[in-house]
């Protein structure tokens, strides 16, 4: 940027550098003044006193504002101002002032919050995923009936998300038995159990195998305790089990009124309050509304921290609607459902999707029972609640998936923009993302 480009209306710099002239000017007034000046009142003390205070005042917003101005010139690209981020981790990890990027907390279950967290990764190592353990079907199953350990299955599926294996190490632990006694059996939920067995407890065993895959953050379980998800549909009944729950419900084409655990008095990890407590961002979802997200925050002292925390709070919806749980649910269902069961507001912003479907895969998820999530924008901004729109739609063996890279751009933006812009304390995370994301659009446009 050339000298004469700062001269120029609009830059919003001029105005800062203007003003804390003026406050230096108070302060040096001020000075000169007691100087010359052989007799002091109390009335020229009061004088002097608030004249050096207004100066500092305009020096301090002068200060803040300018680096503001600057930040948003250099993240538009009129100032080429570019991190060798190779050199900033040194950096970080030598003088320990921060980790690659914001302390992000995801919390959920399922193949949602896995492919999600593909991407982030690529934005930070100060992950912490809290995970459900509701899951009693499939493989999950199976090995908590027989070893009574906690379901295995999405706590597998982060850990694989986040570590840093070859792909054939990946395919190994994310591979199916087909035949025997171990039919339907993932090598990777056998692996974890086999840590579970030389372990003190099943926190200490996925610790464990975090750390011979190399994880990039943390994946906690939500509880250590058994937990039991129950389902109270609109008739009254009571449908217990997670995996019975949706096909129950479905089944009688009766909707879900209300989600409870066994025990009701599940105790949270310490590591999990503790990170949630120390976020500068949590993320809910994506993943089934009742049996993936709405379980962790049923689990003693989860939801309490998430409503102190500080953190932006954000809102990843599902695409497309799932049968026998959110039949007809359109964006502001799903949050009113988290809002009714931990009886609060906590949401400053929804990720929704504006893609296209194909019509002919559109068409067959209809006919399975499945239709877009309506964005309904005008209760949301009724509910104070942010929308933040972007094509995610990732069509993957047939199924409709959330991309992982667009899904976490838009989150590291969003944190960005809404939370480190604001914090002068987190600049350099906020310079590490903005040349994070450059990296990764250039690698997207090749």
């Amino acid at each position: 940027m050339k000298v004469i480009d700062w001269l120029r209306p609009g830059i919003k710099v001029k105005r800062w550098v203007l003003f804390g002239i003026m406050g230096v000017l108070f302060i040096l007034f001020g000075l000169v003044e007691a100087v010359q000046r052989l007799i002091y009142n109390n009335y020229y003390k009061a004088f002097w006193i608030m004249l050096n205070l207004m100066g500092i005042f305009a020096i301090y917003i002068s200060i803040t504002q300018g680096m503001k101005s600057i930040i948003a010139l250099i993240n538009k690209g009129y100032l080429n101002v570019r991190l060798d981020s190779s050199k900033l981790e040194s950096l970080i990890y030598e003088k320990r002032l921060l980790v690659k990027g914001p302390k992000i907390v995801v919390i959920g279950g399922g193949t949602g919050l896995s492919t999600m967290l593909r991407g982030l990764k690529y934005y930070t190592s100060n992950i912490t995923a809290i995970v459900t353990v509701a899951d009693d079907g499939g493989g999950s199953g199976d090995l908590r009936e027989d070893l009574g350990i906690l379901p295995p299955g999405d706590i597998r599926n982060c850990i694989l998300a986040l570590a840093d294996t070859e792909p054939l190490m990946e395919e190994l632990l994310q591979y199916r038995f087909t035949d025997g006694r171990l039919k339907n059996q993932s090598f990777g939920n056998l692996f974890l159990a086999a840590m579970d067995g030389i372990s003190s407890n099943f926190e200490e065993a996925v610790q464990k195998m975090s750390s011979v895959l190399a994880v990039t953050g943390k994946v906690l379980p939500v509880t250590l305790d058994n937990m039991i998800l129950k389902a109270r549909l609109k008739d009254g009944s009571i449908i217990q089990g997670e995996s019975a729950i949706p096909k129950v419900a479905f089944k009688r084409g009766m909707p879900i009124d209300h989600i409870s655990i066994e025990p009701e008095n599940a105790k949270p990890l310490e590591e999990a309050l503790k990170a949630i407590e120390e976020a500068d961002a949590i993320i809910f979802g994506p993943g089934s509304l009742y049996t993936s997200i709405i379980p962790n925050l049923l689990v003693k002292d989860i939801a309490h921290e998430v409503k102190n925390s500080g953190a932006l709070k954000l809102y990843i919806s599902n695409i497309m609607t799932q049968p026998g749980e959110t039949d007809g649910y359109s964006v502001s269902d799903h949050v009113k459902a988290i809002y009714d069961h931990i009886h609060g507001e906590i949401l400053d912003f929804v990720i929704v999707n504006s893609g296209k479907l194909d019509p002919d895969l559109e068409e067959r998820y209809r006919t399975e029972g499945s239709e877009i999530v309506a964005k309904d924008e005008n209760k949301l901004k009724k509910m104070d609640i942010g929308i933040i729109e972007g094509d995610f739609i990732k069509v993957q063996n047939g199924y409709i998936r959330h991309d992982a890279e667009k899904l976490a751009s838009i989150l590291v933006e969003t944190i960005m923009e809404k939370k480190l812009f604001l914090d002068r304390k987190k600049i350099i995370e906020y310079f590490y993302l903005s040349e994070r994301l450059k990296q990764n659009k250039k690698v997207r446009e090749k």
